[in-house]
């Protein structure tokens, strides 16, 4: 049976207009993780009210949906990620998973095959609905949609209702029925480490139903058979009478010393293009996520008694700092000098603005955000702020002096404290390392940046006594899977037909997603992570998603449904 009636509905105007109502309904909605359990819950509950709407209006036989509840037992699991956000005053510690997802679910769908020919595979498709902060509001130019989630991963979810939707047009008019089991799972809480699909992960009753899974992110429909890994790091410490700020600056230097040393050894087949990433997201008080780069961070530099001689001082100060972005863009280019596709205007408008103050000078550092996948195409401000500060202490007497005072010294501007310090970001790695090899490095490059400050300084601390790193949040193994395998092939010829395939060898993502938790979890799945929308634009202020490519999207994976489960001849 020919495909016509499927490929016709797929380039209709009013299959379009359906999907794009579908993601302004959804966009609309803030899932963002948030302390507020019970807002959070019926955020989460409208989205599935209305995806269940749309499932129950396609009228698939043998067809059944399922609120899931999130099983607590994922606390004891390995790959549980922390709930740092159920912290307060109250529970310091946080909530357990039976409180924090009481009255929380996944949503899976389930369409029942016939499984009488013996062709095919029962085949699970996984997308999430959470979306990281801080929320963005849905609006519409053109052929793009922007808003939190419309690529990550809302735009994904459209995508498989879009899918589902001319699978049901394909069996209506061929009068079959599906070959093979499908499940889709719209799970929780992806962003803040993957817990919705853990929960689905170990559930062996659902297992049953399938034998290959494909996770939907913002891949730019490219097809990927693996994905790096990623671990996100938190580090925190207090030690008065000590400027941990100024330490972060050695801090981060050898942060960024050892990803450029783990990506200088990563040389794996599926990642040639060694996408491996080190993210700096939050200071402090400033920024949102650990893999949301860091867009805009201020200093202020404090002069003892104040600064007498502005002119003279704000005059060397500048020429510290331009010595300083110098050596920065040779190392992460200069971002003021590339074009952003969407606004047409810079990346980054100018690096900093130095303002006069009552303690001295106030440094505000401007960067451009994004997920931590794009760290390569934008800016981290928390990495640039580093570079400047530890310039400025390079020069500090002289500063000083052309200030008229004995000494000055630098702090995070809005907080109180230099003596505390919190920092979070991520630091991506291939399959050539493993995860606990990655998270040593990464300890033992905190503790040497601050060593080195504070032999700096005359301190004779050891770091490792002070400073904490953890890794509570998400730590995701990376994995690869076979370039050839017959899920991939099928991919591939889906894509052909649906004029999506981008001709090239196939490679792992860049980035880091709930597909490991499958991968690693059932070693022999096969587990495949595609999507529409741009990782560049994920996490970032522009998210956005093109509707022409969510709609081939939805066309090309009711296709690969249809080859996968046997369904198509």
């Amino acid at each position: 049976m020919s495909l016509q009636s499927l490929d016709r509905m797929a380039i209709s105007p009013q299959f379009r207009a359906n999907l794009v109502e579908l993601l302004k309904r959804l966009v609309a909605i803030d899932t963002s993780v948030q302390p507020d359990l019970k807002q959070m819950a019926r955020n989460e509950a409208a989205v599935f009210d209305i995806l269940e709407k749309q499932f129950d209006d396609m009228g698939f036989e043998a067809a059944g949906r399922k609120r899931a509840a999130i099983n607590p037992a994922i606390e004891q699991h390995p790959f549980f990620s922390q709930l740092y956000y159920t912290r307060s005053s109250e529970h310091p510690q946080g909530l357990s998973a039976r409180d924090c997802y009481a009255g929380r679910h996944n949503l899976v769908l389930t369409i029942d095959g016939d499984r009488r020919g013996g062709k095919g595979v029962d085949q699970a498709v996984n997308v999430h609905i959470d979306v990281v902060p801080p929320y963005v509001p849905l609006r519409m130019e053109g052929d793009v949609i922007y808003g939190r989630g419309a690529c990550d991963d809302k735009g994904p979810a459209v995508a498989l209702f879009g899918a589902l939707q001319l699978v049901r047009e394909y069996l209506r008019a061929s009068g079959k029925k599906l070959g093979r089991n499908l499940t889709a799972m719209i799970v929780i809480e992806e962003e803040m480490g993957g817990n919705g699909s853990l929960s689905a992960a170990i559930d062996r009753e659902l297992k049953k139903r399938y034998q290959s899974l494909t996770v939907l992110e913002c891949c730019s429909s490219v097809i990927h058979p693996g994905n790096r890994g990623c671990v996100w790091y938190k580090v925190e410490g207090s030690l008065p009478g000590v400027n941990l700020f100024e330490a972060s600056a050695y801090v981060i230097e050898e942060l960024e010393k050892n990803g450029k040393s783990i990506r200088s050894e990563s040389d794996h087949p599926l990642f040639p293009h060694r996408p491996v990433q080190t993210c700096h997201g939050i200071m402090g008080s400033c920024g949102q996520h650990p893999s949301r780069i860091n867009g805009k961070i201020a200093f202020d530099m404090v002069f003892d008694g104040g600064c007498r001689n502005p002119d003279q001082a704000k005059a060397l100060i500048t020429d510290v700092i331009r010595f300083a972005l110098d050596e920065y863009m040779g190392v992460y280019g200069d971002k003021t000098k590339v074009m952003d596709k969407t606004s047409g205007k810079p990346k980054v408008d100018h690096h900093y603005d130095l303002e006069a103050a009552s303690h001295g000078f106030t440094v505000t550092v401007h960067g451009a955000t994004g997920h931590m996948g794009s760290i390569f195409e934008n800016d981290g401000a928390i990495t640039k702020m580093a570079a400047f500060v530890r310039a400025l202490i390079r020069s500090r007497a002289a500063v000083a002096k052309a200030g008229g005072t004995g000494n000055v010294t630098y702090r995070q501007n809005g907080e109180k404290d230099s003596s505390v310090l919190l920092m979070e970001g991520g630091q991506g790695f291939l399959p050539t390392h493993d995860m606990p090899q990655v998270q040593q490095r990464v300890r033992e490059a905190v503790w040497s940046g601050a060593d080195h400050y504070f032999r700096l300084i005359g301190k004779n601390i050891k770091a490792g006594d002070v400073l904490k790193v953890s890794y509570d949040k998400l730590h995701n193994a990376a994995f690869a899977g076979k370039a050839d395998s017959p899920d991939m092939l099928n991919a591939i010829d889906a894509a052909k037909h649906a004029g999506m395939w981008k001709e090239g060898p196939v490679r792992g993502w860049d980035v880091s997603c709930d597909s490991r938790i499958f991968a690693c979890e059932y070693p022999d799945l096969p587990v495949i992570t595609t999507g529409p929308g741009s990782l560049n634009y994920a996490h970032s202020d522009l998210e956005q998603i093109d509707i022409p490519e969510m709609v081939a999207f939805a066309h090309f994976l009711a296709v690969y449904i249809l080859k996968q489960t046997g369904t198509l001849e």
